[in-house]
């Protein structure tokens, strides 16, 4: 090899091994955003940076002594956008975790292409995620990474059906199914979430055609690993909703989800079907239901948990033309820890260089199989397969 190569290739692997690395977590100050931290300060030698409005709030103590000194605060508005991008600019990775991504535009990842600084999400969006792949030929052409959809589901899910596609000579449909026991651990955010989720039908792909369904309808009851066990769940609009069809020839792919208790179920159910549909689009009705329901699962959190499973099925045909159903699913005790981890997994790949590919990518797309599989064994995360 050349001289020049030979000092190319060095300063490639002496960046990869530099210590100072800096990740900038925007909305670190969260249940998911603490917890994104928390995995790459185990997991990488990187400075960590969180973002938050106000630093002298409790929460942001809280989390700045549990993460410990190598955890540090920026005080930062994403309206703020001199702030922001001399945030980015100080920073070798953006992870963007400042949820609902309902309400969010493309900007922190379109200032990561302007700035040449690699991005990943924990976004869980329909409207989001088309307005972040929108910006895939700018990334490329900058030769920024940006993996989208990262964390438990979206991310982790996605990959598992990858896996699950894999095995299968032909696969035409895919069923995801998730339960999530109480507020898992994640705070208020994720109530939020789920009601502006009830807000509007969304298109899924059935039969190879796009058909309009109605939020937290239709439901199925799914047999997940225990504690869960059988468990009713229901159309949920998700971004894997379309992406996996993007990424997978298939015939069909169904998204559902549901809680734990299951009385959680059918109150829901109540808002989306009988609740009318101008309440469900007030801010102000969002609000207080996210609140009421937070203070519920408060209660209820110590009877059922806050973990989270997912539950991948891929019907299709194996290398003999003969019908094979592959199903795989995983459980953690967590769902705003398993969070962190798809999530953490996915920024340390790209720190240390094992994960680079120009664009915007839905996970499922940007992370290989064997990569997925040797990353979740370093966070102790177990994936049960089996065949139907």
């Amino acid at each position: 090899m050349p001289d020049l190569e030979k000092n190319a290739a060095m300063k490639v692997l002496l960046r990869i091994k530099d210590m100072s690395q800096r990740v900038l977590i925007i909305g670190g100050r969260g249940r998911i955003g603490s917890s994104i931290a928390e995995d790459l300060l185990a997991h990488t030698d990187a400075e960590i940076t969180v973002t938050g409005r106000d630093k002298a709030s409790r929460k942001s103590v809280s989390v700045e002594e549990t993460l410990g000194d190598r955890l540090k605060f920026r005080a930062l508005h994403l309206d703020d956008r001199p702030g922001l991008e001399q945030a980015i600019a100080d920073s070798d990775l953006v992870v963007h975790s400042a949820g609902p991504f309902h309400h969010r535009d493309a900007r922190v990842l379109q200032l990561c292409i302007d700035r040449g600084v690699s991005y990943t999400d924990v976004s869980d969006n329909r409207g989001f995620t088309r307005r972040a792949l929108a910006l895939h030929e700018s990334a490329e052409k900058a030769g920024i990474t940006a993996v989208i959809n990262t964390g438990i589901f979206p991310g982790i899910s996605n990959s598992m059906v990858r896996q699950g596609v894999e095995q299968l000579h032909e696969a035409d449909r895919i069923h995801l199914s998730y339960v999530v026991g109480g507020s898992g651990g994640a705070g208020v955010t994720v109530m939020r979430t789920t009601f502006l989720g009830l807000q509007n039908p969304f298109y899924v792909w059935i039969d190879g055609q796009w058909q309009q369904v109605k939020p937290y309808t239709d439901r199925e009851t799914i047999e997940f690993p225990e504690p869960y066990g059988k468990v009713g769940v229901y159309w949920f609009d998700m971004p894997e909703a379309f992406t996996l069809p993007d990424s997978f020839p298939v015939k069909t792919a169904i998204t559902k989800f549901g809680t734990s208790p299951d009385l959680y179920n059918h109150l829901t159910w109540m808002v989306a079907n009988l609740w009318p549909s101008a309440a469900l689009k007030n801010s102000a009705v969002v609000e207080f239901l996210s609140q009421v329901s937070y203070r519920m699962t408060g209660v209820t959190d110590k009877f059922s948990g806050t973990g989270v499973a997912v539950r991948s099925q891929v019907n299709g045909r194996n290398a003999e033309g003969q019908p094979a159903t592959v199903c795989s699913t995983v459980v953690h005790h967590s769902a705003a820890v398993a969070t962190g981890i798809g999530t953490g997994t996915i920024a340390e790949l790209m720190l240390n260089g094992k994960l680079t590919k120009p664009g915007v990518w839905p996970v499922e797309q940007a992370l290989p199989t064997s990569l997925f599989e040797s990353i979740m064994t370093t966070r102790g995360i177990e994936i049960a397969h089996h065949w139907l």
